[in-house]
């Protein structure tokens, strides 16, 4: 059976008469990524914060790792890392420095090789001892990820991990975060990069105004948008003028001999296309299926364009 390292029921918290989260439901597995989307302000960094320990929920039953977050606060931070929207490195200090304080203020770890070891696995070790402020943006998030470690938590809290680094920096965390799961670690993941999320979460729930609007895998969460489609190529105008007929629901472009099939996209209906076609002796240059990404399920849950989103 496999067991939860984080499970939220009924989670409510408010801000004056502001409620910020309204009956939240979550269920993390152990050794996954789950990522939390949501428009700005819809309770994302409140949520992690409740979960780890920084806040208080007003009402709910949040537990971590097998902790009540509550009654048992020592136990949850001593099982968790939690790595912030900004770098939480000091820049006069050098990478070595940094990692080195980690472990002196960690009450779990005295492992002398623990610094030398992050440094190797987060290619650090020929900028160990420059300051930080002379790190690029993409070497201080791995520095602040590799001070996460120290301690060895198996929970690890991500918010906005990749905010702000260039595309190269952006796929070298992708790598550290699946060389993280593979070890083992839970991560709880929360970006405004849809992108990001489908690359990496096993499951994704979609929050707007404090309360979760869906939940379920990335591939889930896409089939409830409609808007799948085959898309067809043909080689001449004629062939285009015969599947347009014999497929009455398509939609055609004549300036790129396509046409667009509604379909759910699984195999039996792509197959019975196909088999349309060949009855009239028709074959496609090339053909496609095409499914809403996860732009289309935000854009469509949420109301919210996902590039406003990340603008603001």
């Amino acid at each position: 059976m496999t067991t939860s390292a984080i499970a939220v029921t009924g989670l409510r918290k408010a801000f004056g008469d502001k409620t910020v989260l309204d009956g939240i439901d979550l269920d993390v597995p152990a050794g996954t990524v789950f990522s939390l989307l949501g428009p700005n302000g819809a309770g994302k960094t409140t949520t992690v914060n409740v979960l780890t320990t920084l806040t208080k929920a007003d009402s709910g039953t949040v537990r971590v790792a097998g902790h009540d977050v509550a009654t048992e606060a020592k136990a949850v931070r001593s099982a968790i890392g939690v790595t912030g929207q900004f770098a939480a490195v000091d820049e006069l200090l050098t990478g070595r420095e940094n990692l080195q304080l980690m472990v002196d203020l960690s009450p779990v770890t005295d492992d002398k090789r623990i610094v030398d070891n992050l440094l190797q696995r987060f290619d650090l070790a020929e900028a160990a001892d420059k300051a930080a402020a002379t790190y690029s943006g993409g070497m201080r998030r791995k520095l602040d990820l590799a001070m996460t470690l120290v301690g060895d938590p198996k929970i690890i809290f991500l918010d906005e991990p990749t905010t702000g680094l260039d595309p190269r920096s952006r796929r070298t965390m992708w790598t550290i975060i699946r060389e993280l799961l593979a070890d083992g670690v839970t991560i709880f993941l929360t970006t405004q990069y849809l992108d990001e999320a489908d690359q990496l979460a096993d499951q994704i729930a979609v929050l707007d105004k404090g309360r979760l609007v869906a939940q379920g895998t990335p591939e889930e969460l896409k089939r409830q948008i409609p808007g799948t489609h085959v898309r067809f190529r043909f080689g001449s105008v004629e062939d285009l003028d015969t599947a347009a007929r014999i497929l009455p629901d398509s939609t055609r472009d004549d300036d790129a001999l396509t046409l667009r099939v509604p379909s759910d996209g699984g195999t039996q209906s792509v197959r019975t296309l196909l088999d349309r076609l060949a009855e009239y002796s028709l074959d496609a240059d090339e053909f496609s299926v095409n499914t809403p990404d996860l732009d289309d399920v935000f854009l469509a849950l949420t109301g919210h364009d996902t590039a406003e989103v990340v603008a603001k």
